[in-house]
């Protein structure tokens, strides 16, 4: 077990110094006229468009789902490999089943994605809101529950599939109408964390990269195109 956790050690310091030596494009941030800082990015692939400073919700059919500050811009697929458009096509289409809407923001304040959901749930019209990481990680929220609190967490990415998050945004829509569903079952394996553990630092690393303390989060329009199940 020393051998393998000393190698697991080695190939993170390789890649985080790797990473540390390349020329990722930054986030970059206009000063507004309230002295907020404001992010101008856009996604690339171009399914993301910021629309401006994200409101707060008056209706109560909705589920926010709060994405990272990474999520679509220098990374675009989750930690192994599904893509994040895809990830929100089966977030949306859950919560939509359910006859729900979606709403999709993206918060630079954290890159943790319990404190990314309770982003998301203060500006939720229901108080439900999913947050995501750019890694995968995955977290059903309620209004006025403590961050490290939840409804329901996902902490191992690479084992949720397209499908678990279609019903992770089918349960947010249960939630959303004061249901009481039975919880998104999840498979369990305990040699995920250190068989990913290198990749989900450089992750951590890339989606901290563009935490803005002061920033407000933004709503952002979705293109994705539906596909038939």
């Amino acid at each position: 077990m020393m051998e393998i956790n000393e190698k697991l050690l080695r190939q993170i310091i390789e890649d985080v110094l790797a990473e540390m030596q390349t020329s990722d494009k930054k986030v970059s941030f206009s000063a507004q006229s309230g002295g907020t800082a404001k992010p101008a990015v856009t996604a690339e692939g171009g399914f993301l468009t910021e629309i401006g400073e994200a409101k707060p919700g008056t209706q109560q059919d909705e589920v926010i789902i709060a994405v990272g500050p990474a999520f679509g811009l220098s990374q675009t697929v989750n930690i192994v490999g599904l893509p994040h458009k895809s990830i929100l096509r089966e977030v949306i289409a859950g919560i939509e089943e359910e006859g729900v809407k979606a709403r999709v923001i993206r918060c630079f304040k954290s890159s943790d994605v319990a404190f990314v959901a309770v982003e998301g749930n203060r500006l939720s019209g229901s108080g439900i809101s999913v947050g995501i990481q750019s890694k995968g990680t995955t977290v059903i929220h309620q209004q006025g529950l403590p961050p490290l609190s939840n409804l329901e967490l996902f902490p191992q990415a690479p084992l949720l599939t397209l499908e678990t998050y279609r019903q992770i945004g089918k349960n947010a829509a249960r939630y959303a109408r004061k249901e009481s569903p039975s919880p998104v079952p999840v498979v369990n394996d305990q040699m995920v964390r250190p068989k990913f553990m290198a990749k989900a630092a450089l992750f951590h690393i890339k989606e901290t990269k563009h935490v803005v303390p002061d920033a407000k989060p933004v709503a952002l329009n979705i293109e994705i195109i539906r596909e038939e199940k």
